[in-house]
């Protein structure tokens, strides 16, 4: 056998995709990230009027995206990168600033992919914690950056992925302030912002100049499989990237931003009424937590997940735990120890689905949930 890149010694499957695929059959998940909704009016009409438009487009974006971005955002063309998805946009930045001997900061618990692209890059990842309530906390990130000297490039995600817990504008200012004195890149990832039913989160733009901003349409737009995300930041911060970017994937496809295009420019429209079957999906699952599992969980700030602490039977082999609940109760969710060891004890329950979905796989894990 040819042997493959060192780097990927110790890389597997997403823990998420590992526990889907091997799910038997009839088996509901309460894992995936993915909106069940309709994709709405506005991406299906531009995606039918875009008839034979598949040439290539300039590597950061097409103008007319970038303007429905500067508009949308209030910044100017020459501050966005357009990519394929946010993933795209963070490979590419990892790529960009995080080489072999220093370190990225990241959440615990925080999104799988974080500490496998600081490896991919050849980075350390240096971890800092959530507060007991899954939001950003300040001083343990300033703590955690000014401990470290390797630290490059550091990330904060709210609304977060998995608890969905937020950041104040002031941590938002704290922690900008702190990277911007160390010269610290800072990433903040802010793709379930829009996907709120209390409260719109504050984006680090509103507390600072300084760092970069991601989103895409997967999440509040509706609409992963387009594969659209972009990067929000000062033209040279971007530049590297960009960089990255054009070798790794050349530009975004442009039926799919042609489809972006339409959800911005028809956001005031859009994204209300997808904070109304998400509101529709929290009330099933919030209700039916209660009814089938006893349990009161709290609204997250943004998301469509929910960090629920495991019963204690669990504890000790989280993952045991989550395998026999796939494989008797045929029921997915996500051990919290797949995010990260701060996460222990906890899962990460989506409410993405359709509702009589997550009615039915929360009414599949009473049983389990009270075994003695």
């Amino acid at each position: 056998m040819i042997p493959c890149a060192s780097r990927l010694a110790g890389i597997a499957l997403s823990p998420i995709r590992a526990m889907n695929e091997g799910a038997p059959p009839g088996t509901v998940s309460l894992g995936l990230g993915e909106p069940s909704w309709p994709l709405p009016p506005a991406a299906v009409k531009a995606l039918a009027n875009s008839g034979s438009a598949c040439a290539y487009g300039p590597n950061q974006g097409l103008p007319e995206m970038r303007a429905s971005l500067a508009a949308y955002y209030g910044v100017s063309e020459e501050q966005i990168m357009v990519s394929s998805g946010s993933q795209a946009a963070l490979f590419a930045l990892f790529q960009a600033y995080l080489e072999r001997g220093v370190s990225a900061l990241l959440p615990d618990p925080g999104f799988i992919a974080y500490p496998v692209l600081a490896k991919l890059a050849g980075a350390n990842s240096v971890l800092y914690p959530l507060s007991a309530t899954g939001c950003l906390d300040p001083d343990a990130f300033i703590g955690c950056l000014n401990a470290d000297e390797s630290i490059r490039l550091a990330v904060i995600n709210h609304p977060g992925n998995p608890t969905g817990g937020g950041a104040s504008l002031e941590a938002l200012r704290a922690v900008a302030e702190a990277c911007r004195a160390r010269g610290v890149v800072l990433v903040s990832d802010e793709v379930y912002r829009e996907l709120y039913l209390g409260e719109r989160q504050a984006s680090l733009r509103d507390a600072s100049d300084y760092g970069i901003v991601l989103s895409s349409l997967s999440k509040a737009f509706g609409a992963p499989g387009l594969r659209v995300g972009w990067a929000i930041g000062e033209p040279e911060l971007l530049a590297p990237a960009r960089l990255i970017h054009n070798y790794m994937n050349t530009a975004a496809a442009r039926p799919s931003q042609l489809a972006a295009v339409a959800l911005l420019d028809d956001a005031p429209s859009v994204l209300p009424a997808m904070r109304a079957e998400l509101a529709e999906r929290w009330y099933a699952f919030s209700g039916t937590a209660d009814e089938a599992l006893g349990l009161n969980p709290a609204l997250p700030s943004g998301s469509f997940y929910s960090w629920l602490p495991l019963p204690p039977l669990a504890h000790e082999d989280p993952l045991a735990f989550c395998l026999k609940l796939r494989d008797r109760g045929r029921v997915i969710i996500i051990p919290g120890l797949a995010f990260g060891e701060a996460g222990r004890g906890y899962a990460r329950v989506s409410f993405a689905g359709k509702p009589e979905s997550i009615r039915e796989g929360l009414r599949r894990l009473a049983p389990f949930w009270s075994m003695p």
